[in-house]
């Protein structure tokens, strides 16, 4: 047995857009708000003096892993020597974790108790 159909399909409908009114009649302006971001939470690598690491090895970690040329890397490492502690840089939070780590790495790898530590800027 063959069905045919009686009547044709009914059309499906579309639900109604509601749209602002606007004043020309074809226009609509969204007004874009501007977000405001906030800069990183910078954090500043700070190294420790202790009795035992050789300050040619701090000068050679400097220059290294922070970029420091000889005479800045001197500078810092005199300042860490007489003060207990020096600023090697200034980073985001990952790059300073990222510093530290290579730090002590690589004092670990040479048997050196050299300390290094990152700290929130204030």
């Amino acid at each position: 047995m063959i069905f045919m159909a009686t009547q044709p399909p009914t059309p499906v409908r579309a639900p109604a857009v509601h749209r602002p009114a606007s004043d020309d009649g074809d226009a609509v302006v969204l007004e874009r708000l501007p977000q405001k971001t906030q800069p990183p939470q910078m954090y500043r690598v700070v190294m420790l003096n202790d009795d035992y690491t050789p300050m040619e090895f701090v000068i050679v970690v400097l220059q290294e892993f922070f970029g420091k040329d000889r005479e800045a890397a001197t500078q810092i490492m005199l300042k860490i020597h007489l003060d207990g502690k020096g600023v090697c840089g200034v980073y985001s939070r990952d790059i300073a974790a990222t510093k530290v780590d290579q730090v002590m790495e690589a004092a670990h790898q040479a048997g050196h108790p050299l300390q290094c530590l990152s700290e929130p800027v204030e």
